[in-house]
């Protein structure tokens, strides 16, 4: 059985986990990092947790994500509540900024890991009724987690790209192109609806994807 053969509510089962983790680690990550750059905003504020209701925003975490699984997008992606971050705490601010930028992504990608194992267990038990939902809910956290890292390190304010840009831009350059930042949600939207963000993360989507299927067994 594959993800399209899946009925609405099997999909919302095999996906509600692999989003709501995805985005939530994602976002704990800058705050867990920014905290060891000696921030401690997120962590006083009660955001560096687990705890998906702490981050979820209703249009990143449920709207989009349910929009896109209900229409059969292909791929699914959304977004939490941002950690607030500080960058007057830190020594070298637009450096561990980049960092703290960084941490995001590469959560996703070790969640990526993650998921594969599950993958991996599904495929090796060849279990009736438990094999297939590891398979599936494992492959859909790949999916997930990899889209999230990828669309985060497209260089457009305030994604997480551009902020690890700005930690290489001398500072005239770095504050006008953060001035971008205004555009940025609209430049992504019309991006996604005129298939140009597909054609951008196509390639090394497949790529990547095909890279932990195979890793996974599949």
């Amino acid at each position: 059985m594959m993800m399209d053969d899946l009925t609405l509510i099997q999909r919302i089962v095999v996906w509600v986990l692999p989003v709501i983790f995805a985005i939530t680690v994602h976002e704990v990550a800058h705050g867990w990092v920014a905290k060891k750059y000696g921030d401690k905003t997120a962590s006083q504020l009660g955001r560096l947790t687990l705890n998906p209701i702490k981050h979820v925003d209703i249009l990143g975490t449920i709207i989009i994500p349910g929009l896109l699984l209900i229409s059969s997008a292909g791929f699914i992606f959304g977004w939490a509540k941002p950690v607030p971050v500080d960058p007057r705490y830190f020594k070298n601010p637009r450096r561990d900024m980049a960092i703290v930028a960084l941490a995001g992504p590469v959560s996703n990608l070790l969640m990526a890991f993650a998921w594969t194992l599950l993958v991996k267990i599904g495929v090796e038990l060849k279990m009736e009724g438990i094999s297939l939902p590891f398979i599936l809910m494992g492959m859909a956290g790949i999916q997930i987690n990899l889209v999230l890292a990828l669309i985060n390190l497209i260089p457009i304010p305030p994604l997480d790209g551009s902020r690890i840009v700005t930690g290489f831009l001398p500072n005239r350059l770095a504050w006008q192109y953060n001035k971008l930042e205004r555009y940025g949600f609209f430049i992504l939207v019309a991006l996604l609806w005129s298939g140009g963000l597909s054609y951008v993360l196509g390639y090394p989507m497949n790529l990547m994807f095909g890279f932990f299927a195979s890793l996974a067994g599949m």
